[in-house]
């Protein structure tokens, strides 16, 4: 298992082939992931523990919603999507197609390109 951190918490990657990656995702409380989307990659994740908000915007059609224990979110390529923890401490199983550095962030408290 391969631990990154993150500024906003760390990704623990479990999982990588030249088809697929699995991700854990911890996201501290009250912090997030900047606004992204992905140019090839495909993502679905699910909540493992806490309460997830996740933001989707499709042409221009913004999307909020609370996730929570056991409930999952496909996220398609080209989806601009952000991930809050806003009440407490989230873990996210992210599974997704191996492309890692295929994010085009444009938002992100923390400063990142």
């Amino acid at each position: 298992m391969t631990r990154i951190e993150k500024p906003w918490g760390y990704e623990l990657i479990w999982a990588k082939t030249d088809r697929y990656v699995g991700k854990i995702l911890h996201i501290n409380k009250g912090c997030s992931l900047s606004l992204q989307y992905h140019k090839i990659k495909d993502e679905t994740v699910m909540v493992q523990s806490g309460t997830l908000t996740l933001e989707t915007n499709v042409d221009g059609n913004i999307d909020i919603r609370v996730l929570t224990q056991g409930e999952s979110h496909h996220i398609p390529t080209g989806v601009i999507h952000r991930m809050y923890a806003i009440e407490n401490d989230v873990d996210v199983i992210e599974v997704s197609t191996p492309e890692l550095d295929d994010v085009v962030r444009l938002e992100d408290k923390y400063g990142r390109k």
